[in-house]
C-alpha cells in the first residue's frame, strides 16, 4: 500500500512532507504562525500535486534566475 501510494503521489507527499517541516520550524513562534503554518502545508501540497501532474517542472538553473531576479526586485525595499 505505502509504495503503491509513493509511487502515484511521490510530488505530493513531498510536498506535504517540505510544508510540514517547514511549517513546524515556523510554528516555533506562535498563534497567528499557525495560520502561515497552513498556508505553507498548503502551498507545498499544491506544488506536489502539479508535479504529480507534470505541470511543474524542477529545472535548477531557471529556479535560481527567478529567485535571484526576486532578491534584486526586494532589495529596495530593505
Amino acid at each position: 500500500m505505502w509504495n503503491e501510494l509513493w509511487e502515484r503521489h511521490k510530488g505530493r507527499l513531498i510536498g506535504i512532507a517540505s510544508g510540514l517541516f517547514l511549517g513546524i520550524i515556523y510554528l516555533i513562534s506562535g498563534f497567528w504562525d499557525m495560520l502561515i503554518f497552513a498556508f505553507i502545508v498548503s502551498i507545498c501540497a499544491y506544488l506536489g500535486s502539479k508535479f504529480d501532474a507534470g505541470r511543474l517542472r524542477l529545472n535548477a538553473d531557471e529556479w535560481m534566475e527567478k529567485l535571484s531576479r526576486l532578491a534584486d526586485r526586494w532589495k529596495w525595499f530593505r
